[in-house]
């Protein structure tokens, strides 16, 4: 069993296109299941619509490919990273 702590500061990639999208800043877990929900990058994407340093892109754990020990792979589709990212 590993810790959250772990996650923290691990980069995300994504899958289809090899984009580096941030590092893990914070996890969503239920903690009534013990389930991992998403993980957070802080400051990346767009908020409301408006370009923020305080938005957050939140990543469901049901995009996440692969976890590794410096790398946590996701497939998110490029049409949603260029609306997040443009």
């Amino acid at each position: 069993m590993g810790r959250l702590t772990k996650l923290k500061n691990i980069e995300i990639v994504n899958l289809s296109d090899g984009r580096r999208l941030g590092f893990v800043s914070d996890a969503d877990v239920n903690f009534e299941t013990g389930r991992l929900e998403a993980v957070v990058i802080a400051g990346a994407g767009k908020l409301f619509g408006a370009h923020s340093k305080d938005a957050e892109l939140i990543i469901p754990f049901e995009k996440i490919r692969k976890v590794g020990d410096d790398v946590i792979i996701v497939d998110i589709e490029e049409r949603v990273l260029k609306y997040l990212f443009r």
